[in-house]
């Protein structure tokens, strides 16, 4: 039922202003921008970066899986994307007029085994929150999608994928990506909204300044993991697969700083696009990383070997996933400047040695001197 996703509007220790009516004075002059799933990883990465630019993140959450001490910038409304109600009243609360759309779940293994699920909150969520964007008039939407609409796609395994690459999917995530990009584009053809979905490798690192950071629960991702075998607090790292068409038989990615990614989005807000204008946008370095590679980074950082075994091919793992992102430079002006390899793995390492929130308040010390 609906009534079961209602949502409370936080503003932190200002008293709340009445609907409609969010008071200019608590905020300035910047415009509100409503980040859905924006207590996540890449979300709050984003929400910084906004606020660096001149925005007022508005963070739209449920906290299924994002952390409340990630929302350092604008305001937080808890609540959930499968209510249209309480999105058009979180925008109504702010004048908000563009949506950047984290809100989903992510991990590629668990949609193969729970595909309803993710058809329910990606696709069913994201119909939901275009409901409530067109009622409330919203003009802009930058949607987090992933190159997993790609999969291979009769691709060779060290070809990069450009925007106009064949979809074909290898997860139930990847289809429920598509098929939120194709229902985004056919709102803008239909009710004048203006959209870029950003299409991203492999995002990876951390903000610098240890305030966020990444801190999935539970952990899937490579680096993170790594990272916690090196250190002795996680479970030895499993390769799943060394038998891929690749150079080493490992699985080839695009590995992404966060705040690369960040910058991203905020440059797909701010493009001049028409009314009606929908853009896809491969977001990725053009480089592609194996999963060796990594490892090996990781060693070189914390100074330790990563305990290791090689396990079988993990379902819906594509052996390449490597972004010509030649259009993101010419449309939104957009380059990566911090995705070398070890620098991701450093700032990575920085956070996980000491995380402000999340898995590491489990681990009973993880401090390390990185060699970087």
């Amino acid at each position: 039922m609906v009534a079961a996703f209602r949502s409370n509007l936080h503003f932190g220790a200002e008293p709340r202003a009445g609907r409609g009516n969010y008071r200019q004075m608590d905020r300035g002059s910047k415009p509100a921008v409503l980040v859905t799933g924006g207590a996540g990883y890449i979300g709050a990465h984003t929400a910084k970066a906004l606020s660096e630019r001149g925005f007022f993140p508005v963070v739209f959450d449920s906290l299924s899986s994002g952390f409340r001490e990630a929302v350092r910038w604008g305001a937080f409304v808890h609540g959930d994307i499968r209510d249209a109600r309480a999105v058009a009243e979180a925008l109504d609360e702010y004048g908000a007029k563009s949506v950047i759309h984290f809100a989903g779940l992510i991990e590629v293994g668990r949609s193969v085994v729970q595909p309803d699920l993710f058809w329910e909150i990606n696709v069913a969520g994201t119909t939901s929150l275009l409901t409530a964007m067109r009622e409330r008039g919203v003009e802009r939407m930058v949607f987090s999608s992933s190159a997993a609409v790609y999969g291979q796609g009769g691709r060779g395994p060290l070809e990069t994928i450009p925007e106009d690459a064949t979809k074909a999917p290898s997860s139930p995530y990847g289809d429920t990506k598509l098929a939120c990009e194709w229902m985004i584009q056919a709102q803008c053809k239909a009710y004048g909204l203006s959209a870029v979905a950003l299409r991203y490798f492999n995002a990876a690192g951390a903000d610098p300044s240890g305030l966020i950071g990444e801190a999935h629960e539970p952990e899937t991702h490579l680096i993170p993991l790594a990272i916690a075998a090196a250190l002795g607090d996680g479970k030895p790292l499993t390769v799943f697969g060394d038998d891929f068409d690749t150079p080493d038989g490992t699985c080839l990615r695009d590995y992404i700083h966060v705040n690369d990614l960040a910058a991203a989005h905020v440059a797909a807000l701010e493009v001049a696009l028409p009314a009606g204008a929908y853009e896809a946008v491969n977001v990725g370095t053009g480089t592609g990383n194996s999963v060796r590679e990594v490892v090996e980074a990781v060693g070189r950082a914390t100074g330790r070997p990563v305990p290791h075994s090689i396990g079988a091919r993990r379902a819906g793992d594509p052996p390449s996933l490597v972004a010509n992102a030649s259009r993101a430079k010419d449309l939104l002006g957009w380059e990566p400047t911090c995705s070398d390899l070890d620098r991701i793995v450093a700032d990575a390492l920085r956070w996980e040695a000491q995380p402000a929130y999340g898995s590491g308040r489990r681990a009973t010390s993880r401090k390390i001197e990185s060699t970087n």
